[in-house]
């Protein structure tokens, strides 16, 4: 499940989203995580260890703490 997507936009198995801004890595112990950022509300910018991102966790329909969306752009080609 490890395959995160930069700029993917991720489903709290809560119900909120968030959109995944990057990889960073703890200035002194060097563990790596993710920054995402809410989208909704003040948009706050979080960051959480990033094997503990997909923690399974098996609630409200999802096996991971969070996971990717499939969202579709409502543009039309001319």
């Amino acid at each position: 499940m490890n395959n995160l997507k930069i700029n993917g936009i991720y489903k709290h198995y809560k119900g909120d989203l968030y959109l995944v801004q990057d990889i960073i890595y703890h200035s002194e112990t060097g563990e790596k995580m993710i920054a995402y950022r809410a989208l909704y509300g003040d948009n706050k910018l979080w960051c959480r260890p990033y094997n503990m991102f997909f923690d399974e966790v098996n609630k409200n329909g999802q096996k991971y703490r969070f996971e990717l969306q499939e969202i579709e752009s409502k543009k039309t080609s001319s």
